[in-house]
């Protein structure tokens, strides 16, 4: 009969990540988390307000949708804006809603940033998360205004780059959708027999918005210069690579109202600066002006990034040489401008 891993005592479970590592190729450190990634949608989708939840990013991506192959370590969430301040958004309809003003977008923002998210992050979200850790051994969590942290002890030495800790990272100005469910499992589990892992179901943002989020931050990178550097960055170039190499990039292009909801939604929400401290425009990124080439120092510091990420083995691949990989991204930009302005 299979045992439960965490049921199994801690010098247990380290072999078990021993022989998972040394049939997948991949470092036991990543495994590890995982195991915890995956144990934390388990919890967040199955309790009440799961309903309200939305799993999204590059997580998404590997866990959900198997477009990439590198370990992603956050968790990030959205709580549905329409269930968490209903009173606030009143009237508004749409995929995200929209208030007019600027003044009442920031009243919106504030009231969710400072009171609404913070007040269910720590009255709901953490006690039902260190409840259920209760049960396990004394790991603990503790939150912030917008983050639920699950730190626990590593069984195995972890790396710089993947800490023994698990972010989940809370939004609520969107609804986050489009979604649908899909099944998510731990990579040990296909390595190890006669041991069960935590599986989970959560309701997952479609590529088609992943990829416009991701394309338009990516935008911003580049625009931004010198200003925008920024660590683990380059993630986001290699999922695009990625989504454009599984097909999804044609599809999120088909999705002119997913594009439209994205850019909308950041102009509102995310305003953000050029390197001349000029307004970044989303709606024009998606309609032809996407920039997906960063350059002088921003290509640099990306560089560097993505050679660490390689390096701590975060990639579960060959990973492809990092000019290849951009020009991967050059060309992904040139097929999005030339499909969005012919639209």
């Amino acid at each position: 009969m299979a045992e439960e891993f965490f049921k199994l005592d801690s010098e247990e479970r380290g072999e078990v990540l021993q022989v998972a590592a040394s049939e997948s190729g991949r470092p036991n450190y990543l495994l590890e988390k995982d195991i915890w990634v995956v144990w934390a949608l388990s919890q967040l989708f199955t309790a009440d307000f799961g309903q309200h939840l939305v799993f999204k990013g590059g997580t998404a991506l590997s866990k959900a949708y198997d477009v990439i192959q590198r370990f992603s370590e956050d968790v990030d969430l959205t709580y549905d804006i329409y269930a968490l301040a209903p009173d606030l958004v009143g009237e508004l309809e749409g995929i995200d809603p929209i208030p007019e003003t600027r003044s009442q977008r920031k009243k919106l923002t504030d009231a969710i940033r400072q009171e609404l998210l913070p007040a269910w992050i720590n009255g709901t979200a953490l006690p039902y998360i260190s409840s259920a850790l209760a049960q396990m051994g004394g790991v603990k969590a503790r939150a912030d205004e917008c983050n639920v942290y699950i730190e626990y002890e590593p069984l195995v030495p972890p790396s710089k780059y993947a800490i023994p800790r698990v972010k989940l990272e809370f939004g609520a100005r969107s609804s986050g959708e489009p979604s649908t469910p899909h099944n998510v499992v731990c990579d040990a589990a296909a390595y190890v027999e006669n041991v069960t892992f935590p599986t989970a179901t959560p309701r997952v943002m479609n590529t088609s918005r992943i990829f416009w989020e991701k394309a338009t931050a990516a935008h911003v990178y580049c625009l931004q210069g010198e200003s925008g550097i920024s660590q683990r960055f380059s993630r986001h170039f290699y999922d695009l690579a990625k989504l454009e190499q599984a097909g999804y990039v044609g599809e999120a292009l088909a999705q002119n109202e997913v594009a439209q909801a994205v850019a909308i939604h950041k102009n509102a929400f995310f305003e953000e600066k050029d390197e001349r401290q000029t307004r970044i425009d989303y709606i024009a990124a998606v309609t032809g002006s996407i920039r997906l080439m960063p350059s002088g120092s921003g290509i640099v510091a990306l560089r560097k990034d993505y050679e660490a990420m390689v390096a701590d083995g975060l990639l579960f691949e060959e990973a492809q040489p990092f000019d290849q990989l951009m020009l991967a991204c050059s060309q992904i930009q040139e097929k999005i401008n030339a499909a969005m302005k012919a639209k």
